[in-house]
């Protein structure tokens, strides 16, 4: 049955946020000058590990992985002195800073052209309360004909109810979906448990993820319409 609803998770997938230039401009403070991409490619390197290797613990809160996280991170880049430093630095500078959610500038016209090629689009995500003014302050809360958000249904992905909750909130079948996420773990396989199809966005390639089929990979949601368009043939 070909595609006809495309549901999105949000971080990493249609918001994204500028953690690696605060982290840069840190980092410069501190007389160390690291490149752009060598900072993004390591943020990228320990979110996978952590979906990988501690599933879930990235959507808890910051107090709980954030130590570890950063330890890693700072280890990835071969920062290997005053650490808990760092970190308080990194954690005051986060608060002061209060880094917004912004959508990709490709992604309003990404949704667009779905609509208007006749999908029909809808959100299911883990998230806290704050996802749907995120949607709204962006401007893409309204392309989405549900919106399924984990903390006000009591579920998360991967458990397949949240999946369920969503297909019966929008009276479509899973063999008529497809998931689109960063998180293998959460998303493909959250999806695959209901039936749904899946591709999972891996903006380096298969850095990081080199236990997954590079077939389910995608760059980022612009490659979606040729892919979807060439399956309707």
């Amino acid at each position: 049955m070909p595609v006809g609803f495309i549901w999105f998770d949000l971080g990493y997938t249609l918001l994204y946020n500028e953690r690696e230039k605060l982290f840069k401009e840190l980092l410069k403070k501190r007389g160390l000058a690291l490149g752009e991409e060598q900072i993004e490619k390591a943020f990228h390197s320990i979110d996978k590990r952590f979906m990988r290797e501690y599933p879930g613990l990235l959507g808890s809160s910051g107090g709980k992985f954030m130590p570890r996280y950063f330890t890693q991170l700072c280890e990835y880049l071969g920062i290997d002195y005053d650490i808990k430093s760092f970190l308080d630095q990194w954690l005051a500078a986060w608060e002061e800073k209060r880094l917004e959610w912004l959508a990709y500038p490709f992604v309003p016209d990404v949704l667009k052209a779905l609509k208007n090629r006749g999908f029909r689009l809808g959100v299911i995500s883990n998230w806290d309360p704050s996802a749907k003014p995120i949607l709204k302050r962006v401007g893409i809360l309204d392309f989405f004909e549900v919106t399924i958000i984990s903390c006000e249904v009591g579920v998360t992905k991967p458990n397949k109810k949240i999946f369920e909750i969503a297909l019966k909130k929008a009276s479509v079948k899973p063999e008529n979906c497809l998931y689109v996420g960063d998180n293998y773990y959460d998303d493909a396989v959250g999806a695959s448990t209901v039936g749904m199809e899946y591709r999972i966005i891996n903006r380096f390639g298969t850095f990081g993820v080199e236990e997954l089929d590079s077939s389910i990979l995608i760059h980022d949601v612009t490659e979606l319409l040729p892919y979807l368009e060439k399956e309707r043939r």
